[in-house]
Order: C-alpha cells, then sequence, then structure tokens
C-alpha cells in the first residue's frame, strides 16, 4: 500500500473544451516543468516518474514515487554585510518577517546577516494543491479567455478537473469549476461520467472509453492507418508531417477515411490542389503510382460511424468541391492577364519604407542577376533577367492572395501558360528557395542566379538600413536568406567572391537616399561576419568544429599584419581550408606547432602591452647570433613564400605542409635561445623573430581562433 511504502501518486487531469492543436505541446511541457521544479526543490524528484499527456480536450500530469511527507530542512538567506546602513539591515529584516532568527556569520568575505529558518516535515497532499494552482496559472497561453465560473484564464472553458493524491481527492481554488475524480471519455462515443480511483484505473478507463491519451500513439495510428487506407486504393500518401503533427492534435480516437476528387478539377495545379486540401480542410492528398495526383484525399475523423464514414466522406467531399470551386475560378481569372503585365503592379506594393516598392526590388534583383552569372555555369543573362523581373509577379494573382504559400510555384504555372522559357519559368519557382534546411537547393543555373540575387538583395538592403537581426528577432528572416545564400553556394560549388557580390548590391541601392551605402567595406564586413556566423550553424551537425571555420575565415593574407585581418568570401574556398587545417591539426606536427604559436603570440602580445607599441616583422638578420634564431629566421622565409604561393594555387594542404616543415627549428628556438635579454636590441630583434612566427601562420589561417 502507498501508506507503508511512503510513496504517494499524483494523477491531474484538466479537462476543457478543444484546445487548438498547436498549443498542445507546449502546454503539457510547461505543466510538467512546473510539477519537475516542484520535486527538485524538495530534493525528491530523484526516485519520481512523472509523465505527461494531451489530447485536443485534456492535459494529464501523473506523478508516482512522490514522498506522502515532505522532509524537513533548514533555509538561510544572506543579508548586508555588518555594519551596513541600519535602513538596509532593517529593511532585510521587514522582507523576513517569517525567518524564526537572525545572526550574524563570519564568512571568507567578511562578516554578513544571515536568517535563518527551519522548516518541519509536512504532508504532501497540504503542499500539492497550491503548487497545482500555481502550475496552472502560471500557464501562459498565446490565446486565453476569461469564462463563468472560474476567475482562471485559460485557453478555452475549463469543464472538470480530476485532482487525486494517493487515491484521495485534493481540493483546488478553481471557483464552480467541479474539481474530483469524476471524468468524461471521448465526446461522442463514450456516454455519462467515469469515477477513477487511481492513474492505472484512469488510464484503464479512458482506453475503454475510445480516449487515446498518449499523443505518440495517436500519431503513430494515424501515420499506419494512412499507409493502409491509400494502399488498398492503390495509390501513395503525400508525406506531410506537420500536417500530420497539426491532425495529431485534432481527434482523441482517430480514424483515417478516404473521399474522391470530382475529375473536372484534376486539370488545376498539384499545388493548388493540395494547398486547397491542406490550409483549409486539413486533408492529405495523394498520388497514383506513376506520381501524379491522385483523385482521393484522405482525412482523420474524430469518430466511429454507424454507416462506416459513408455520411462523413461525403460531406467532407461537397466541403472539398466548393472550396476547389473557388480555386478554379482565381485559376480562370489570374490567367486572363500576363504575368509580364502584372510587374507593374508592384510599384503599389511597399517591400520596405525605407528601401522602395517590391517594383524597385525587382529591378535590383535584375541587375544582381547580370553580376552573377558569370560566376555560374551555364546560367545565361537574359534568361537570368527575365526570371528576376517576374520573380515576384504573381504576388497580385488571386490564387496567391488566398494561398500565399504557393507564391513562387505559381508563378511558374502562369508563365508557362504565357509561354515562357520553361528554364525561366522554373527559376520564377526555385528563387524562394531554399526556404529551411529540410528543403530542396535549387541545381538549375538560372534558379540559381535568381535565388542569389534575392537573396543577397535582402541582405544588403536591410544590412544598409542597420535592422540586422538581433537575439532572436529577425523580422525580415535574414538569418533564413544568410542560410540560403551558403546552401547554393556550397552544394552549387560556386566561386562566388562575396565581397565583390555585396559591392554590387550595395551599388543598386544608391537611388535610395535614406539608405546608409556610404561605407562599403564596412558593411561587407558586417555581412561576412554574419554569414561566417551562420556558416557554423550550418556545419555544426556535420561535426566541423566553429573555431576552424573562425580561423579559417579570419587570415592575414599575404601581408601577415595580425593587427589588419582579410575575410574569406569564397564560402568554398573557405571549406577547403577548414578541411586542410583540420586535418594539418590532427598531425604531431600541427598539435605542437599550435602550441609554439600560442606561446610565441603571448610572449609578443605581453611584450607589446609593456612597450606601448606594436611590432613589426622585420628582422635584422645581422643580429641572429645564436644558430637556432639563424635556422628560424631561415625556415620561416622557405615557409612564408612556400606557403604564399600554394595558397595562391589554392593548395591548402601543400600550405600546411609548408607550415609543418618548420617545427623543428621552432621547437630549438624555445629550447636554446632566451627572448628577453639584457640587450635591448638584440631583444627586439627576437621579439620580431617570434611575431614573424605569428604573421606566416597566419597567412594560411588565424590560428589565435583555435580553441583546445
Amino acid at each position: 500500500m502507498p501508506e507503508s511504502s511512503g510513496k504517494g501518486e499524483l494523477l491531474l487531469e484538466l479537462l476543457t473544451e478543444e484546445i487548438p492543436a498547436r498549443m498542445q505541446p507546449r502546454a503539457i511541457e510547461k505543466l510538467l516543468q512546473s510539477i519537475r521544479e516542484w520535486l527538485e526543490v524538495h530534493r525528491i524528484a530523484k526516485d519520481t516518474k512523472v509523465k505527461g499527456y494531451v489530447t485536443p480536450r485534456r492535459l494529464v500530469i501523473v506523478a508516482q514515487g512522490i514522498p506522502v511527507r515532505i522532509p524537513g530542512r533548514r533555509e538561510e538567506r544572506r543579508g548586508p554585510r555588518e555594519g551596513a546602513p541600519p535602513e538596509a539591515i532593517d529593511g532585510f529584516r521587514r522582507a523576513g518577517e517569517l525567518w524564526e532568527q537572525y545572526e550574524v556569520r563570519d564568512t571568507d568575505r567578511g562578516r554578513f546577516h544571515f536568517a535563518v529558518i527551519q522548516r518541519p516535515d509536512r504532508d504532501t497532499k497540504d503542499e500539492l494543491p497550491a503548487i497545482v494552482e500555481s502550475a496552472l496559472s502560471g500557464l501562459h497561453w498565446p490565446k486565453s479567455m476569461r469564462f463563468p465560473g472560474c476567475r482562471l484564464r485559460w485557453v478555452r472553458p475549463l469543464t472538470s478537473v480530476v485532482c487525486l493524491f494517493d487515491g484521495e481527492v485534493l481540493l483546488l481554488p478553481l471557483d464552480q469549476v467541479p474539481v474530483g475524480r469524476l471524468t468524461r471519455g471521448h465526446r461522442w462515443l463514450s456516454r455519462g461520467e467515469i469515477a477513477v480511483e487511481n492513474a492505472d484505473d484512469y488510464l484503464a478507463r479512458l482506453s475503454e472509453a475510445h480516449v487515446v491519451l498518449d499523443r505518440e500513439e495517436r500519431r503513430r495510428r494515424i501515420e499506419e492507418d494512412l499507409a493502409t487506407v491509400a494502399a488498398a486504393a492503390e495509390v501513395a500518401v503525400v508525406p506531410d508531417p506537420e500536417l500530420l503533427d497539426e491532425v495529431t492534435g485534432l481527434a482523441e480516437f482517430p480514424i483515417v477515411l478516404m473521399g474522391s476528387i470530382d475529375l473536372d478539377f484534376m486539370t488545376l495545379p498539384p499545388e493548388v490542389l493540395r494547398a486547397s486540401m491542406r490550409t483549409h480542410q486539413r486533408y492529405f492528398s495523394c498520388v497514383a503510382p506513376d506520381g501524379t495526383p491522385a483523385a482521393r484525399f484522405l482525412f482523420v475523423a474524430d469518430n466511429v460511424a454507424a454507416d462506416g464514414g459513408r455520411t462523413i466522406v461525403a460531406g467532407n467531399e461537397r466541403v472539398l468541391r466548393a472550396r476547389l470551386s473557388d480555386a478554379r475560378f482565381f485559376w480562370d481569372q489570374d490567367r486572363k492577364v500576363p504575368l509580364a503585365s502584372r510587374v507593374e503592379a508592384l510599384k503599389q506594393r511597399v517591400y520596405h519604407e525605407k528601401l522602395g516598392s517590391l517594383f524597385d526590388k525587382v529591378e535590383r534583383m535584375q541587375s544582381l542577376a547580370e553580376f552573377m552569372v558569370p560566376f555560374v555555369p551555364g546560367a545565361n543573362v537574359t534568361r537570368a533577367r527575365r526570371g528576376a523581373l517576374l520573380a515576384k509577379a504573381d504576388l497580385s494573382t488571386g490564387i496567391v492572395g488566398e494561398f500565399p504559400e504557393l507564391q513562387g510555384s505559381m508563378g511558374r504555372h502562369y508563365a508557362i501558360e504565357d509561354g515562357e522559357d520553361e528554364r525561366v519559368s522554373n527559376a520564377i519557382a526555385d528563387h524562394y528557395k531554399p526556404l529551411g534546411p529540410n528543403d530542396s537547393c535549387p541545381n538549375a543555373p538560372d534558379g540559381i542566379v535568381v535565388a542569389l540575387a534575392d537573396k543577397i538583395d535582402s541582405l544588403v538592403a536591410f544590412c544598409s538600413i542597420h535592422e540586422m537581426p538581433t537575439g532572436s528577432r529577425d523580422p525580415f528572416a535574414l538569418r533564413r536568406a544568410a542560410q540560403g545564400v551558403i546552401r547554393l553556394v556550397l552544394e552549387n560549388r560556386l566561386r562566388l567572391p562575396l565581397t565583390k557580390a555585396f559591392a554590387a548590391a550595395r551599388w543598386e541601392l544608391r537611388t535610395h537616399p535614406i539608405a546608409d551605402v556610404g561605407h562599403a567595406q564596412m558593411l561587407s564586413e558586417e555581412l561576412l561576419r554574419f554569414v561566417a556566423e551562420r556558416l557554423k550553424v550550418h556545419l555544426r551537425e556535420r561535426g566541423v568544429r566553429h573555431d576552424l571555420i573562425a580561423a579559417a575565415f579570419a587570415h592575414l593574407g599575404a601581408a601577415g599584419i595580425a593587427f589588419a585581418p582579410q575575410y574569406e568570401d569564397d564560402l568554398v574556398r573557405l571549406l577547403d581550408r577548414v578541411a586542410a587545417l583540420e586535418g594539418f591539426l590532427s598531425t604531431d606536427d600541427g598539435a605542437n606547432l599550435l602550441v609554439a604559436y600560442r606561446r610565441a603570440s603571448n610572449i609578443v602580445s605581453i611584450e607589446d602591452r609593456k612597450d606601448g607599441y606594436v611590432r613589426n616583422i622585420d628582422v635584422d638578420p645581422n643580429r641572429l647570433e645564436e644558430p637556432e634564431e639563424q635556422a628560424l629566421f631561415a625556415d620561416l622565409n622557405l615557409v612564408s613564400a612556400g606557403s604564399k604561393h600554394a595558397l595562391e594555387r589554392e593548395e591548402f594542404q601543400a600550405a600546411m605542409g609548408h607550415l609543418a616543415t618548420m617545427r623543428r627549428s621552432v621547437d630549438a628556438f624555445f629550447d636554446k635561445v632566451t627572448v628577453n635579454t639584457d640587450d635591448p636590441a638584440l631583444r627586439e630583434n627576437r621579439l620580431r623573430l617570434l611575431s614573424r612566427i605569428r604573421a606566416v601562420m597566419n597567412q594560411v589561417a588565424d590560428f589565435s581562433q583555435i580553441e583546445g
């Protein structure tokens, strides 16, 4: 029995009207977090199992192994230092009126006032109502409401609450909302109230009452039933994980049914069919074995009908027929006007108050596309400019007005209808891509060009008006734009110099005086650093170290001047440099040379600060007295020339190989030569020699960025 074991069980069910599907996962996670935090505060979380369940109508918490009594504990709080102003001490005492004693105690930082209280053992059942109430009031919904019978703001009216601890009802201050051991099953498939004794009884009774509590179990059932029903009709369901997640939150006892689409509507573009079914009705599309759209749709019902679902299917077919009729009307009306004639209407659409209209953006995209063409093998200037001109034209169509997610793809269909070159039509559809990490990346040359023009224009335009993302705020999706540029360049191995691309985009903004385009170098460097940060995120899943990316991104070039970094703007070359650097550091020579680099860099930095100036790398060979420093100077000259030549040919492995050859002379120098001698001129020359070690290595990468 729980009494003798000293462990109890909490069962909490909040039965409500239907909770929006998108709010369900966060709500149950927040409730679980509140309960777990309480358990951790009282140091009783270790042996307690807490599980949450969520359905459209209920949030459920089951916590097992909670001690029936909470052990007492001593609590204390440190206050002001001894000798602090009387007001501070009095305020500390008044703030803790319930504390039992005050004392002054020695600490390693001096003597401080402390307030102390000894909390006794207490019954868990006496504590839990306040904890549950706090968890409920602390659950903030994206949208909430007040309703008669309860002062608590909630997403939908609360119908009833089950709150049991160790089989005993815990009363909660929820006004007229019933709190006890009574619940209800499925809205239509179960009748009457259900009295439950504990969590096991609750789970079993709800299962009998046609409620699948576990969200993952409902999702698995729907996914399996979708495939089974589709296969029986010799079609396949179009995968849609997001829609699957949503419909999982719409039914407590999901039943998959199939309906038919009138053949008259099958002439609509597949995207229109899918959007009409998905956006408004949450239907799944189907395809025939040859991959063409099938005249079938699948949906999830939350009821078992006596006629096998025929009435439900007929009703859904009727609703879909009306939806598709509207879509066909828009499709027919839109095709009466050529896509090219809609470009002028973009003048009426504001892109941004400081950056002009969408027509202005399209004009900039055309010029940028022309700049990009030489860097994309197979691209054509005429097609690229045409694709950029028409890229945004479909925004004024009826279909895109109804289904904004079809922008681009509908432009492709309208362009094909108008007889545009197929490559231009595809470029219109591709220019928004990739929309995210799971979206496909364009690989057709003209589509790549237009997509790059769109994204680079956005990055430069918003950077010029100081609208770069800060923290989690990114209202203009610039992180996504940068990620898109990275994928377009890397997946297509484009040798695109981003600095020149940013400069070209900046030049197109010259007609917008409100945009700050005066500092070209600063703007380019800011954008390059922004792209580099996105690149680190992009490569993290591949296991590429972020510090190696930073080291390869900021290097010194041929000058070797440590305080004037030059940023790598060719992403393909950057990754090749990272790969070579990773291989080099995995060797003994590379690892030891990195240690030597840090030693040299630290010595020079300390002495530069002490002397008040930054040393150059001009070593006087006539002041090299020791054989080890003479050998190091000779090696540095050879390595500098060899690595520079290898870098010019983009032979990064060879450049790293040149660095490895000077390991012996560097080790010998540190073993045999004293840098800080009493002779000022000799000391200066040796410090410059160390500075030259740093500069020569930094030609290849900024080794100061490397961790570990």
